[in-house]
């Protein structure tokens, strides 16, 4: 039997709140940020495609573990409808498809709105990642195919005018996961009698992460190499001083503010990364929940559930 392969990369996690820039795919934007910190591991919670900016959680290491609770989080965008055109990507990407003379009133946009805020039906954009019949909507949309994509409950909790003109507007939404922001461009277009898309589009927020938590590529690169370049770092083959971009990661347990937290002793972590439930103790310790956290020092140890007060690990992270 072969003796399994070393793991290339640095044992690193945590989170990188990376904002996103215009033109660079998400699946590119991980392998960059993944290369700057020399990671084991990457990935990130929620795809953006390449026409928008803004807010792509990366995580690094253990953190890949927390994905699926930034995934669920509520997220904030800002967008341009440009209106007068449908086009077949529904944002800048595609060609036109369909036209209108007729420009909107801010008035007729307003009174539009409560039809898209709260708990309603879409039907996610033709080039999408939806997979269709096991192939993804957008490969079979670049063969020239026209696919029935069935609509899917997502849920809005606020659609906000920001900046009205005769071409376009101005929104920002806090939307909830699976929202496709470029169909809600395309069905409000339609509603109008005018047709609509994309103009531009940024991500300003995913829960739990702010704008606070914001860092650039050219940040990022600027705290892994100084002042020196890429090439006087591979060519001199010196010891790479990782202090200064690890200090700019936000920490794992961060993506799980939603849960419970409970706090052990060294002792109960132990047990717990070897798999065994243990007693939660203290005045205020839950006695029941679904999902909770369990940490020592502030340091995550495990994801579990508390049943007649004993925590059950269900993932543990390396201490």
């Amino acid at each position: 039997m072969g003796r399994r392969g070393k793991k290339k990369g640095r044992p690193v996690s945590g989170w990188v709140v990376l904002d996103k820039p215009v033109g660079m795919g998400s699946t590119d934007a991980v392998s960059k940020v993944k290369w700057l910190f020399q990671a084991e591991k990457a990935g990130h919670a929620g795809t953006l495609d390449p026409l928008a900016s803004g807010m792509l959680p990366i995580a690094l290491g253990e953190a890949t573990k927390t994905v699926p609770y930034v995934q669920d989080g509520a997220k904030i965008y800002r967008f341009t409808v440009a209106w007068g055109d449908e086009r077949s990507t529904d944002d800048l990407e595609g060609p036109v498809t369909k036209s209108s003379d007729k420009r909107p009133a801010e008035a007729e946009v307003r009174a539009l709105l409560p039809k898209y805020t709260g708990v309603i039906m879409q039907t996610p954009p033709q080039f999408s990642a939806i997979k269709i019949a096991g192939e993804r909507a957008y490969d079979l949309a670049r063969e020239g195919e026209t696919v029935d994509i069935p609509a899917r409950e997502i849920e809005i909790g606020r659609l906000d005018i920001v900046e009205h003109k005769d071409g376009g507007t101005l929104f920002e939404i806090e939307c909830g996961k699976g929202t496709y922001v470029r169909s809600l461009a395309r069905d409000m277009g339609r509603d109008l009698g005018c047709f609509g898309h994309i103009a531009d589009l940024r991500r300003m927020e995913v829960d739990p992460f702010t704008a606070d938590d914001f860092v650039t590529i050219a940040e990022l690169e600027a705290a892994r190499f100084g002042d020196r370049s890429e090439a006087s770092e591979e060519a001199n083959d010196v010891s790479v001083d990782y202090s200064a971009i690890d200090a700019l990661l936000v920490d794992t347990a961060a993506a799980l503010d939603c849960l419970p937290q409970v706090a052990i002793s060294d002792d109960a972590a132990t047990k717990i990364r070897l798999g065994n439930p243990v007693v939660i103790r203290g005045r205020d310790a839950p006695v029941e929940a679904e999902e909770a956290c369990a940490t020592v020092r502030g340091k995550l140890v495990a994801i579990g559930a508390i049943e007649q007060g004993m925590f059950k690990p269900k993932r543990v992270f390396a201490g």
